[in-house]
């Protein structure tokens, strides 16, 4: 496999869909997700710029794994110490210096998660849930709680997305879902990204809020009560954490969603070209790295995404790699991007030893 070429940054503003492939989990069967555009001449390779679901050889896959190992010398525990207490300082210092340039917003949003824009013939006003069963006991429970005095206490359909960085998911999920139910809360690790979103001409305080909160700080309080949120979103965050807190974070969260809300997740896969670029001095631990610019990121598996999830007690809806082959033409090179895109659900009814 040719070396991948790096390209700059958290998430490259590039265009992000797939396919469904096999989950290991579950032995899911390929199913049809967004990409339609397949290599089958290799001689074609930079008639556009990305290919869809594009199968891995073994010899691709054994370069990637040796390429990895050799890079995957640990820092030592004081480095590791710097980075990870110096975190929020890193990231604010990454958006003071790329503001709202950086990212581009995220087309593929709503047809990969229609969660997030639900058809306005579903009701989210208490007859039912968006797939239209009838609500629980738990829910019933959920709406007295959503009556206290909180920022969107109103709402009948709530969205929280965690590090939403300036905005790009928060933005086009206002413009695109017009339903006057709506709430959007949203928060970042970085009090410069955030300030960013508050400040943009697009930001409602009617149907939006906008704060600053720590993910991996589970004592921490979110400005809604537990069981009160439809959907929660996760792009490109969870990889940004110390693996060591990524369990415990992913359970706080859990706590938030109404049963039959789901949590959305799309992160950086194991191999992905951003993973192969990392030179040696640049591993904290086995798969997490530190950027140039102090930033961290770690690459997963989907047996590890399952586990989270399932350790929180939510219910896997979809767990699949979206694979694809990037292209400049102009330079005639290849870059192999890995990503994981998850939903998994709360159950409607939970097990006795969860329920309050």
């Amino acid at each position: 496999m040719a070396a991948p070429h790096a390209v700059v940054g958290v998430e490259q503003g590039s265009r992000e869909t797939g396919l469904t492939l096999p989950d290991s989990s579950t032995g899911d069967v390929k199913r049809p997700q967004f990409g339609t555009r397949f290599l089958t001449d290799p001689r074609q390779v930079f008639q556009h710029n990305a290919w869809d679901n594009v199968e891995w050889t073994e010899d691709q896959e054994a370069a990637a794994k040796k390429k990895v190992l050799e890079n995957s010398q640990p820092l030592p525990p004081e480095k590791q110490e710097e980075y990870d207490s110096r975190a929020n300082e890193y990231w604010n210092g990454f958006y003071t210096i790329h503001e709202n340039r950086f990212f581009k917003d995220r087309h593929w949003l709503f047809t990969e998660f229609p969660e997030l824009a639900p058809q306005c013939s579903l009701n989210h006003e208490g007859s039912g849930t968006d797939d239209g069963r009838q609500d629980s006991p738990d829910q019933e429970q959920s709406r007295e709680i959503s009556d206290g005095d909180f920022p969107g206490s109103s709402a009948t359909y709530r969205i929280l997305e965690v590090g939403c960085g300036v905005g790009n998911t928060v933005f086009p999920i206002l413009k695109t879902n017009n339903d006057p139910g709506l709430f959007v809360y949203c928060c970042d690790f970085s009090s410069t990204a955030v300030e960013l979103v508050k400040t943009n001409p697009e930001y409602d305080p009617g149907r939006c809020f906008a704060f600053v909160h720590d993910l991996s700080d589970v004592e921490a309080n979110y400005p809604v009560p537990d069981g009160t949120l439809d959907v929660i979103v996760l792009i490109f965050v969870l990889s940004a954490l110390h693996p060591d807190k990524m369990q415990a974070s992913i359970s706080r969260l859990a706590r938030l969603l109404k049963p039959g809300g789901v949590m959305l997740l799309r992160d950086y896969g194991r191999y992905d070209m951003a993973q192969l670029r990392f030179k040696k001095g640049r591993c904290l631990s086995e798969n997490f790295y530190v950027r140039g610019d102090g930033t961290r990121v770690y690459f997963f598996t989907q047996d590890e995404l399952h586990e989270l999830f399932a350790e929180a007690g939510l219910e896997k809806v979809q767990n699949m790699v979206d694979r694809r082959l990037q292209v400049n033409r102009g330079k005639q090179l290849t870059m192999y991007r890995v990503w994981i895109q998850c939903k998994y659900r709360k159950a409607l009814v939970q097990p006795p030893e969860t329920q309050d």
